[in-house]
């Protein structure tokens, strides 16, 4: 009884699944033999002791991981910005809304071969990143508007609560949940849209460089190892802005109970 309940916490959950998984892995290196199709967990191992001690490497984290973040945090403040606005007026909303749908719709390539002919490519991935969470963010931001409480805000209204509590105790709280289910799913829309634009439009020193040229040499540990650094770095980043985002929540949650 006490093994069974042990095994059924979260993160031997997640252990026992990964080790199924890498198991899994390696049962398809060994199937296939041949390390150019599929590298086995001990060879991206490898890579990754060969390539985490040079300097190159954490410079093409540190390159693409600011401008994908940067990407992300102007899609969370825009989406988020359009979709208030929006809320102001239905001829605004009309407005915003056929552009919003335009970049939902339209496939990434084709921002990235545009964007490649007007500017130059080492801010690519912040574009990119910023354009594929940006309809994300609008469109959960504005159905949290509007399933606002209208009658409680009316009602605070009637009681002449100040403005500034108003939106941090009523709009903000209703309106967080949905803010933060678009980030958790923009993360890693951010990281996959991001490095898809830096293989394309290969700027120097970035993951996705990293990325081809492991292709050109067909050094699959290389590129494997990358895309496992790529999952990491995106699966970090998602925590960082969740945690951010439920201390926030918290915060607003003291403030309003010590206000009241």
């Amino acid at each position: 009884m006490i093994f069974t309940t042990a095994l059924d916490r979260p993160r031997v959950r997640g252990l026992i699944a990964a080790v199924f998984w890498l198991g899994v892995w390696q049962a398809a290196a060994l199937a296939l033999g041949n390390e150019v199709l599929l590298a086995s967990p001990a060879k991206v191992v490898g890579a990754f002791a060969r390539l985490a001690p040079t300097n190159g490497f954490w410079a093409s984290i540190g390159y693409s991981a600011a401008r994908i973040a940067g990407g992300f945090a102007i899609a969370a403040a825009g989406g988020a910005a359009l979709a208030w606005v929006a809320s102001l007026n239905r001829w605004l909303a009309a407005l915003i809304w056929p552009a919003v749908r335009a970049i939902r719709t339209v496939p990434v390539v084709c921002f990235i071969v545009l964007l490649l002919i007007w500017a130059d490519s080492s801010w690519l991935s912040v574009t990119i990143s910023a354009l594929m969470v940006l309809p994300v963010v609008y469109a959960n931001v504005e159905e949290g508007i509007k399933r606002q409480d209208e009658g409680l805000d009316e009602l605070a209204r009637v009681f002449a609560m100040p403005a500034r509590r108003r939106w941090l105790a009523i709009r903000l709280p209703a309106v967080l949940p949905h803010f933060t289910a678009a980030c958790r799913v923009g993360v890693g829309l951010a990281w996959k849209a991001g490095v898809s634009a830096e293989v394309i439009g290969l700027p120097d020193g970035s993951i996705g460089d990293r990325l081809y040229q492991a292709k050109l040499v067909l050094s699959t540990g290389d590129l494997l190892c990358w895309t496992v650094v790529i999952v990491a770095c995106s699966f970090a980043f998602e925590k960082l802005v969740l945690g951010a985002l439920a201390a926030f929540e918290s915060w607003l949650a003291r403030g309003y109970a010590k206000s009241s």
